[in-house]
């Protein structure tokens, strides 16, 4: 049964989405400012397996949204409670702020060694090599509209997932099993798709971290990466209608087929505690 004091489950949020930051942004950091030899696949498995501990972590408690774009599509998909969805989306944003200035804590020598070895000054669009540590920056060869429909596909496709593995109507029941799909489904994303804009996915997961950079010195260049049309806005709105597309389309084509139907706002009162990522 989970929690049902709000305060218990924004505490989990913010857990929850700080442990997935602090092993995804703790993994990027030892690639750039530690040298160790890490490619994307290696990269995407250890995004995926943080997620996954983040969601044994919480979902007994919150439900593991840990994601914005995954609170507002329960919210629209299953009924998740209107009130909870701003309270559950700050703790989101700061327990990735925390945990991003956790990691810059905790290697922050070796930032500065770096920033001095490269010539580097923070601040300027040379020092995005770092800031990047932080949140994503699209590939310079692709433009803000094709990052943002990165976005919306690469997201839409995760909450589809999320969705499935969660339905025990589809299939045998996933279990605690449920996590591990998840961080596959993140880590198999990355791996095929983040080298253009970084599967983001997540808008807590970038925001949180850009706006620590911005604050440690990297100043508005963590916003705009360094374009004349600021990047900030696209790992935001992207994957907030991603989610919104990967739910829709997932209730419409597969669980509407199912034996039993979707739990939907159509009957939400049977479903009303299937309202989390998980069941538990």
């Amino acid at each position: 049964m989970k929690s049902k004091g709000i305060i218990g489950e924004c505490l989990a949020e913010f857990l929850g989405t700080g442990i997935l930051i602090f092993f995804g942004v703790g993994c990027v950091a030892a690639l750039v400012v530690a040298g160790v030899d890490m490619g994307q696949w290696e990269i995407s498995i250890v995004w995926g397996l943080g997620v996954t501990m983040a969601i044994y972590v919480t979902a007994g408690v919150s439900g593991a949204h840990l994601n914005p774009a995954v609170t507002l599509a329960l919210m629209t998909r299953r009924g998740f409670e209107k009130s909870k969805v701003l309270p559950y989306i700050v703790s989101q944003i700061l327990g990735a702020f925390s945990s991003a200035g956790l990691v810059y804590f905790l290697y922050r020598q070796l930032f500065v060694a770096y920033d001095k070895s490269h010539g580097i000054i923070r601040g300027s669009v040379e020092s995005l090599s770092t800031a990047g540590i932080f949140s994503t920056y699209p590939n310079p060869h692709i433009d803000n509209f094709q990052a943002f429909v990165v976005e919306v596909v690469i997201t839409a496709v995760l909450m589809m997932t999320i969705f499935a593995v969660g339905d025990d109507q589809n299939g045998a029941p996933k279990g605690h099993t449920s996590a591990i799909l998840v961080g596959i489904v993140i880590a198999v994303i990355g791996a095929s798709i983040g080298p253009l804009t970084g599967f983001a996915m997540n808008p807590a997961r970038d925001f949180g971290p850009k706006l620590f950079a911005f604050m440690a010195g990297w100043g508005k260049v963590a916003f705009t990466g360094g374009l004349a049309n600021p990047y900030f806005w696209v790992p935001i709105l992207g994957p907030i209608l991603g989610a919104q597309v990967g739910g829709l389309v997932y209730d419409k084509v597969i669980a509407t087929n199912l034996p039993k139907g979707v739990c939907d706002l159509e009957n939400k009162e049977e479903c009303e505690e299937e309202i989390g990522v998980f069941n538990n």
